[in-house]
């Protein structure tokens, strides 16, 4: 069985920031995966625990984050066997990617919108992927999102991870347009929201895009460009969004586990000692 390059990653934050809650989880997710893809004949939660460490809570959540992601497959009490999405990296057929829009599929309907995987790609905002329904529309690109970044929640999930000077350069290139009563035109104000939001706290856009829709992106960087996932609401619903960012805040892992899946993002390797699985590509 072919293992897909899910290696530990290792992206510096600015500020010294700690790593996104999603991408520590898919490590923890990793450190047990790397456990059961060793027993060909399946392994149980005993073992597991013994050779990751890992709290029992936290073994837990890693586990069911493999089994959505189809790496891991129950086979017994408390017992698990490595999963058929460890083949679907090399499939031909794309069946990876099928898995990504699966996941994605289920993590819309988990939060009642739309969502979306953005990354920022050559200095630009880019949707990468996006999954949308007739009763979770997706937000109406009124404005190219490459030049609303400061107004999006996208744009500030992936901002908020680039340095001070890379920060500088884009806006140096999209002017902080006001589309709305409501978006920051001040770079001191947007660098300051940026950076004092509480640690792994989603990134918001409270009208500050469009008037009507409020967003929400959780930053999910495993390579070397920022990442981030989203959900767009096309109501003002203060309370409904919050529910939801909470929501893909705990889904955010399984999306990036998909992505990973999919080859659509190629996490950063760590120095060898640090490695949870070693890539064969």
């Amino acid at each position: 069985m072919k293992q897909p390059h899910l290696t530990h990653a290792a992206r510096k934050t600015p500020e010294g920031r700690p790593a996104p809650a999603a991408l520590e989880s898919v490590h923890q997710a990793l450190r047990v995966l790397e456990v059961v893809n060793r027993y060909s004949g399946g392994v149980n939660l005993t073992q597991i625990a013994l050779e990751t460490k890992l709290p029992q809570l936290v073994l837990a959540r890693a586990v069911e984050q493999l089994i959505r992601a189809g790496l891991a497959t129950p086979i017994g009490p408390d017992a698990y066997l490595a999963g058929h999405a460890l083949l679907l990296a090399d499939s031909v057929n794309g069946e990876g990617r099928g898995h990504l829009r699966e996941t994605l599929a289920w993590v819309r309907d988990a939060v009642g919108a739309a969502v979306y995987v953005a990354r920022y790609t050559d200095g630009e905002v880019s949707i990468t992927q996006y999954a949308d329904g007739p009763a979770t529309p997706v937000v109406e690109e009124w404005v190219d999102f490459r030049a609303a970044a400061h107004a999006s929640a996208v744009g500030k999930a992936l901002l908020t991870q680039l340095d001070y000077d890379d920060r500088k350069d884009h806006l140096a290139r999209h002017r902080l347009t006001r589309f709305t009563a409501h978006t920051l035109t001040s770079q001191q104000a947007l660098f300051h929201q940026l950076d004092t939001r509480p640690p792994n706290a989603p990134l918001l856009d409270l009208q500050e895009y469009a008037i009507g829709t409020v967003c929400a992106a959780v930053p999910i960087t495993a390579g070397p460009n920022a990442e981030c996932v989203a959900l767009s609401i096309p109501v003002p619903d203060p309370g409904r969004l919050k529910q939801a960012a909470r929501i893909l805040q705990s889904e955010a892992a399984a999306v990036l586990l998909a992505l990973i899946v999919a080859g659509s993002t190629q996490p950063t390797a760590r120095a060898p000692e640090d490695t949870v699985l070693s890539p064969t590509a």
